[in-house]
């Protein structure tokens, strides 16, 4: 089994899906900032990045776990599966691929702080809003990882695409919750 994570950059939701996935920070608490900010490749990646499947590691059941950034376009996962389809028909055998969905997850903090951190290198207001965006969509993190098992095991799909739109976290309310 192949699992993987996308968003936008691949730097801050899908390394956190992929750390949760792995257990590299716990899932039954809100993570500490240094939790967060020991992710390897937590709001470390480029655009350069953009497009590159970046290996995470091996999961308890020894499938591998993978984030994708994919900028603007979600046609990049559609691609993929469709490539990895017309392999299969032509007979090239591979592992059952779940790709997973991040962005639902973000909320604005998170959008703030990579635009903060990311497009105007303003760190200092960028990371702790990373931070605090992180924590605060923790819950859809965790849910969104558990759907994303729970598909893997059900799913009878040699590929299958979760866009976890129920996961999406509503930006307005979160303006006007503070």
């Amino acid at each position: 089994m192949i699992y993987i994570y996308n968003c936008y950059a691949g730097t801050h939701s899908s390394a956190l899906c992929a750390a949760y996935h792995l257990k590299k920070i716990p899932n039954d608490r809100v993570p500490t900032k240094e939790e967060i900010l020991g992710i390897d490749i937590f709001n470390k990646l480029t655009s350069k990045s953009l497009g590159k499947l970046i290996y995470h590691g091996i999961d308890e059941e020894g499938s591998q776990v993978f984030k994708l950034g994919r900028g603007l376009s979600h046609k990049m996962v559609t691609a993929m599966s469709e490539l990895l389809l017309l392999l299969e028909g032509k007979g090239y055998e591979h592992e059952k691929v779940i790709c997973s969905n991040a962005s639902p997850t973000v909320p604005l903090e998170m959008t703030f702080g990579g635009l903060f951190s990311h497009k105007m290198h303003i760190d200092f207001i960028g990371v702790p809003l990373l931070v605090k965006g992180a924590q605060k969509t923790f819950p859809n993190i965790s849910k969104l990882v558990e759907k994303t098992k729970q598909a893997a095991k059900t799913s009878t799909n040699s590929i299958e695409v979760l866009e976890n739109k129920e996961l999406e976290v509503s930006k307005i309310s979160n303006i006007i919750s503070r």
